[in-house]
């Protein structure tokens, strides 16, 4: 394949100017140029994906003095109010601070459907803040494919804070962990199980756990809570040996605990860069997402490929009759793959 050169003219999508203006507009820290570039990373078209490794590859390396802030919970967890309080605290602390909340995907149309820009609004509206509802697209997870680029494009524009919200469905929380420097939980009080029956695996990954709504009636019940995952954290296996994972009791709605929760950050990111695990992290990560891009490359290729699709209806065929088994399918789909790009130059 031939490299992808800079065109002088607009060309990647309605109204996109051409990538090296683009790349310039983002690192001025251009709104505007930073939502169009995220467009384009999110694009499925296979020139705009071109375009847009080559805008990002002019934008690397990354901002290693930046915060990734991973934040996942129950529903009604109260994640995007949580978010709005703390974004704005940072903020009134000197920091700008962007958002990537992904949104669960319309069938139809295949947009976001929560919509938490809405639910931002004072955090959205503030100059010093950039809100980005991102559809998941029906990603396993609950993390849009294109999520890692869009956060990469977020700190080039000079945001030094960014903080993903994940859908909060089944794999969102391993998904969101493999991102970020820190992964934070929310969690409601306890109304009966004290432990909401969360699984252990989940209290393994996150490095703060918060238990929100501890205001009014409710507060009672969220300072016994925090103190129950405080005991039952002394059964999990911490992550690494440089932090023990803190369990605090927040209010969003009255700001109970925010400062707790930012202090909680910077000690969890002082204690790991005085390791070199923060750091060692994002290399770990990066390299998941080069085998997962790898996957998902080889797996459009394969869906696209001629011998695949003149094959795969009397196979799927067998499968669904059960006259064979999957694994023997997908090998014969495999081999006849491999037989037809040996054929192409």
């Amino acid at each position: 394949m031939p490299a992808f050169t800079v065109s002088p003219r607009p060309c990647y999508a309605a109204g996109m100017m051409d990538i090296e203006t683009l790349s310039l507009g983002v690192k001025a820290g251009e709104r505007r140029a930073l939502a169009r570039a995220i467009t384009l990373v999110e694009s499925g078209r296979a020139d705009h994906r071109l375009a847009a490794e080559a805008m990002i590859n002019t934008l690397l390396p990354g901002r290693p003095e930046t915060i990734r802030i991973g934040i996942s919970g129950v529903p009604g967890a109260g994640k995007s109010t949580f978010i709005e309080a703390f974004g704005l605290s940072l903020i009134e602390k000197g920091h700008r601070v962007a958002v990537l909340a992904i949104d669960p995907s319309s069938r139809r149309g295949g947009g976001s459907i929560l919509g938490d820009k809405t639910r931002m609004s004072d955090l959205a509206r503030h100059e010093q803040a950039y809100v980005r509802p991102t559809p998941s697209g029906g990603t396993l997870g609950g993390v849009a494919r294109r999520t890692r680029e869009a956060m990469l494009l977020c700190e080039a524009a000079g945001f030094d804070t960014v903080i993903i919200e994940t859908v909060g469905v089944g794999q969102s929380e391993g998904a969101v962990a493999d991102l970020t420097d820190m992964f934070l939980l929310l969690l409601l009080p306890a109304g009966g199980d004290e432990l909401q029956g969360i699984k252990r695996g989940v209290m393994e990954l996150a490095d703060l756990i918060l238990v929100n709504k501890a205001d009014g009636d409710l507060e009672a019940a969220a300072l016994r809570t925090a103190l129950d995952y405080r005991n039952a954290l002394h059964l999990v296996r911490a992550k690494t040996t440089a932090w023990q994972t803190p369990v605090l009791a927040v209010s969003a709605l009255n700001g109970k605990g925010i400062d707790e929760a930012w202090a909680m950050v910077e000690k969890h990111r002082q204690a790991l860069d005085a390791v070199g695990e923060r750091l060692r992290r994002r290399g770990e990560q990066a390299r998941a997402a080069l085998w997962t891009e790898l996957g998902e490359g080889l797996l459009d290729r394969l869906r696209a490929s001629p011998a695949v699709k003149a094959l795969l209806p009397e196979i799927e065929g067998r499968v669904m009759a059960g006259r064979e088994v999957p694994a023997t399918a997908a090998r014969a789909l495999l081999a006849g793959f491999l037989a037809g790009q040996s054929g192409e130059p």
